[in-house]
């Protein structure tokens, strides 16, 4: 059983979400002093900053390193700040031990790759600093869960993961898309893991950190990791995702944390009977799958009567984009049509499939 220690035992942050920021990269010493210090009127628990940058391709500013280190050492010793920095090595994990840096994070890069995560959990055993997991680059819940798991069995406690969605090759608004249902698996699977959303990655550009921030509470996160620089538009990287410390002032100050639940009996009463309609809509959502795969196994039979492969794309790009003008044509999301006949797809070509390997069977027989 995994040992989760409670947010408020190493990031206490009063009321609301807790409120994570700091520049992309620490790239001079004036620059991360002036970021700090512009952010400090906002009291957050906890700042962050770039060390080491691992970039897509080489020849790119990639951090200054231990001397950056030194310059949050600075700061700390001056005003009492707290800080966290990316790790993605043991190397990194001793010189932020040496720094007395305050928490730390390892990088969707890292989390990708178990050996990596592994080394980094060794090199923490015996101390008692917080880690944050950021999910994996590519969509893998359980990648994301082995990491944390990794971490948790060298026995840190102080857990959070950050969700700073995943890449994909499909044109999207997002920089990484979110795919808010693999975060919502993981806090349904590790319900006292606290959750943090990362909405200067997910949106890529800084006009959309507000509502990517909103919609992450509305989802009950416990906070937000949001980057900020005091002059974001000459930032040595990431330059799009950051905001101003002001800017960043105002993004809290319009964010809107919801209550659980209501005491209004009213409330109650309307959900109980809305909730009802949605059971019956769902039912009749499951029939009309019933009666789907039941064509699809007809198909199916036909198929293999007459000799034709399972996959057929003209088709399938036929109803992929005709399903997603439907939806728009009823009001509803055509990404979210895609993703369900993406779903309904693999579901028909299993179905297909068994209809296939009944004639193996049957001629093995």
């Amino acid at each position: 059983m995994m040992q989760i220690a409670a947010l408020d035992t190493w990031l206490p942050s009063g009321p609301g979400p807790a409120i994570i920021s700091g520049p992309c990269s620490a790239e001079t010493p004036e620059q991360l002093r002036a970021t700090i210090e512009a952010l400090a009127p906002l009291q957050l628990p906890l700042y962050r900053a770039g060390i080491w940058k691992p970039r897509t391709r080489p020849n790119t500013f990639e951090g200054n390193g231990e001397e950056a280190l030194k310059w949050i050492a600075e700061l700390k010793k001056e005003k009492g700040y707290r800080f966290a920095v990316e790790v993605a090595s043991p190397a990194h994990v001793a010189l932020a031990l040496k720094y007395d840096i305050d928490v730390l994070w390892i990088g969707a890069r890292s989390t990708v790759n178990p050996f990596t995560v592994q080394e980094i959990a060794d090199s923490l055993r015996g101390t008692d600093i917080p880690v944050m997991i950021k999910n994996p680059v590519n969509p893998d819940l359980a990648l994301w869960m082995g990491a944390i798991e990794r971490i948790s069995q060298a026995g840190i406690t102080k857990l959070a993961a950050i969700h700073r969605g995943f890449s994909s090759f499909e044109k999207s608004r997002y920089r990484n898309q979110p795919m808010w249902q693999i975060p919502i698996e993981l806090k349904t699977e590790l319900p006292e893991l606290p959750l943090f959303c990362d909405p200067s990655h997910i949106g890529g550009d800084r006009d959309m950190i507000f509502p990517i921030s909103q919609e992450s509470l509305d989802l009950l996160y416990d906070g937000l990791m949001i980057e900020s620089h005091i002059d974001p538009d000459n930032a040595w990287s990431d330059a799009k995702q950051q905001v101003t410390p002001a800017s960043l002032g105002q993004i809290i100050s319009q964010l809107q944390t919801r209550q659980l639940n209501s005491n209004n009996p009213r409330f109650y009463q309307s959900m109980e009977e809305i909730r009802h309609r949605i059971d019956q809509a769902d039912r009749e959502i499951l029939e009309a799958m019933a009666k789907r795969m039941r064509l699809v196994q007809e198909v199916g039979v036909y198929k293999k009567e007459n000799n034709v492969s399972i996959l057929q794309l003209a088709r399938w790009k036929e109803i992929f984009k005709s399903r997603s003008e439907w939806a728009e044509k009823l009001q509803l999301d055509p990404d979210f049509a895609r993703d369900l006949y993406r779903i309904i797809h693999l579901a028909s070509i299993r179905e297909q499939t068994a209809v296939m390997e009944e004639k193996k069977d049957e001629h093995a027989t």
